[in-house]
């Protein structure tokens, strides 16, 4: 059988072969090889053998302007971006949707509450022509006539300042006094005052006693002969019915008798002590450049003047001696020479500071049953401490480490007895110290050694120092922060009579104080100098209540009369407040806020301790 050979060539197929399949599938194979390698094949013969040719996809491009890329990338890149994009808005909705638990901060503190109140009483002092944002209702621009009608004196300008007490004289000794504590308490504390955002209320309190200060006196000159001392008066003795501040009980807005001035032409102490309250207020008003300068140029001015004319304000019986007698000057000389070196830096004030002539005048080395206890009148105490900052901080060695040193132990010695564990002062039952030992109104002593035992724990816990002997006990620094916590706890309600101290503070504090502007109604109706004593001999509560104001305080017995006639219980002062205040920053908050340890030392040199003499030759 003969068949077509599709190459071209014959193929006989043999029916009859009896080859086995495997034998004609290796025949045709070898015929298949000799035919294609015996011919060339066309380009159709190839196609059929090798079937359609493979065609080359070709690549996609995206044309971005910029660059050309890849779709393929370009499609990969969008979706990874917007599936991106998608988590992350799936994730901030979660967030978003989810109830979250805010935990409110912890409400404030007693002594942050109080602080509140304390200082809104200098709100209720002001004299002159108030600022809009005063917020005593009840009280108005009062004085200010003050200067110009009393032809005797030279100040014509002398409204402003603070009234000292429930009456409307302005004694500048303690007012000074008062000063200096806030703008210690600020300089110290100021965090502590903004964390309670009191701060700036703060620095209004001080700067309007320094603006009526740079009054009294010829504040822009090096050289002064005379600084005012008071404005009113208020001595009754002898049964004088001539209208003044203590005789006549009236608001302040409606005083119509004549207020005299008084000058003082040789007084070492008001003049060191307004020194002192000028310099540290400079250092309160650091930022502000021109006003700070002012204050100290006015402090130099005022400690020349102390310096250069001795004697003592309220010697010779004036009015003052009735009621802030002071009692020598040697202590303002410290007390003034010390903030004068913190607020220039200027090494002649220490060297003053720390003469052991002065120290030894001022009572340093004797005690007295006073010693430690700081007061408007006595500031040896508040010298020490403010000295022994500088030891602990910058340590100055000769010349003044002597000197320094001894201050240092006398602090430690003063703190040992604020404890209970010393006999130095009495308790009364319910635990309030008697600084003044039995005598009336306890509470402005008690609130400034409270000030002094909570400020000195914080430095020494700024110094890393856990603690101070007493002889050969050793206290940790928390001893004394219970001591003032324990006092100032007294004040708010912790005694034995149940009373916060504080007027406004709790729900049981006095409702009769004596003061006239708040036991008066302001009810249009002006009351001439005897007729409003139908208020002060009124049982009824007063009309007004003066937010803030501490008042005299309990007897040795705990006992306390909420009698409007009896100043000794129930009248406030601004020296008793500016106390009061500065206890109550310094405990706010417990320590989370400590000192601030650098500020007072703003205008304070380096410190390169000069080398002491060689020892003297020996002698055989």
């Amino acid at each position: 059988m003969f068949g077509r050979d599709p190459w071209g060539g014959p193929l006989e197929i043999n029916a009859a072969d009896s080859a086995t399949d495997d034998d004609r599938s290796r025949n045709l194979q070898e015929y298949d090889r000799a035919a294609l390698s015996s011919r060339q094949l066309d380009e159709t013969q190839q196609s059929w053998l090798l079937g359609p040719a493979e065609q080359k996809k070709k690549k996609k491009y995206v044309d971005l302007g910029c660059i050309v890329v890849s779709r393929k990338i370009f499609v990969w890149t969008v979706g990874t971006v917007v599936a991106a994009a998608l988590l992350v808005g799936l994730i901030i909705l979660i967030v978003k949707t989810v109830p979250r638990h805010h935990h409110p901060p912890p409400p404030p503190d007693d002594y942050t509450l109080a602080l509140h109140k304390a200082l809104m009483f200098f709100n209720a002092q002001r004299s002159g022509k108030l600022p809009k944002h005063n917020n005593v209702s009840w009280r108005g621009d009062s004085c200010l006539n003050d200067g110009k009608s009393d032809s005797s004196t030279i100040f014509k300008d002398l409204k402003g300042g603070y009234y000292d007490a429930g009456d409307a004289i302005k004694f500048h000794f303690p007012a000074s006094f008062v000063i200096t504590m806030l703008s210690w308490s600020v300089i110290e504390y100021s965090a502590k005052y903004d964390a309670a955002g009191e701060l700036n209320h703060a620095k209004d309190i001080i700067k309007w006693g320094t603006d009526y200060f740079l009054k009294t006196f010829n504040s822009s000159a090096d050289s002064i002969d005379r600084v005012v001392a008071q404005v009113g008066i208020g001595d009754t003795s002898g049964g004088s019915t001539t209208p003044n501040d203590h005789y006549c009980w009236m608001r302040p807005e409606d005083i119509d008798y004549p207020r005299p001035v008084t000058e003082c032409h040789d007084c070492s102490d008001l003049a060191g002590e307004m020194a002192a309250a000028l310099a540290s207020a400079s250092i309160v008003f650091k930022d502000n450049k021109a006003y700070s300068q002012k204050l100290v140029h006015g402090a130099k001015t005022l400690f020349k003047f102390a310096r250069e004319n001795r004697g003592r304000y309220s010697g010779g019986g004036t009015d003052a001696s009735h009621f802030y007698n002071s009692t020598m000057y040697w202590d303002e000389f410290i007390w003034g020479a010390a903030w004068l070196y913190y607020a220039t830096g200027n090494s002649s004030y220490l060297q003053l500071a720390t003469t052991s002539g002065l120290a030894k005048h001022a009572g340093a080395f004797w005690t007295s049953p006073d010693y430690g206890v700081l007061s408007w009148d006595n500031k040896l105490t508040g010298a020490q401490v403010l000295l022994s900052r500088l030891r602990l901080f910058l340590s100055p060695g000769y010349p003044y480490e002597e000197i320094l040193s001894t201050f240092h132990n006398q602090t430690g010695i003063i703190m040992c007895s604020y404890l209970p564990v010393f006999t130095s002062f009495n308790r009364t039952k319910g635990g309030l110290i008697q600084l003044n030992h039995g005598r009336p109104q306890p509470l402005q002593y008690v609130v400034n050694a409270a000030f002094l035992a909570a400020l000195y724990s914080d430095y020494l816990d700024a110094a890393d120092t856990p603690g101070w002997y007493c002889g050969p006990n050793f206290y940790s620094t928390d001893v004394l922060r219970d001591f003032a916590k324990t006092q100032i706890n007294y004040i708010l309600g912790k005694n034995p009579q149940k009373m916060s101290y504080v007027v406004g503070f709790g729900d049981h504090y006095p409702r009769h104080v004596h003061h006239r502007g708040a036991s008066i109604p302001k009810n249009k109706i002006k009351y001439s100098c005897t007729g409003g004593w139908k208020w002060r001999d009124s049982k009824q509560q007063n009309p007004n209540t003066i937010v803030g104001a501490m008042v005299a305080g309990p007897d040795m017995h705990d006992g306390f009369h909420d009698v409007r006639t009896n100043y000794n219980y129930t009248e406030p002062t601004i020296a008793g407040n500016a106390g009061l205040v500065a206890a109550l920053v310094a405990l706010s908050n417990g320590k989370t806020l400590g000192i601030d340890k650098n500020t007072i030392f703003s205008a304070v040199p380096p410190m390169f301790p000069s080398t002491p003499p060689p020892p003297a030759p020996w002698k055989p």
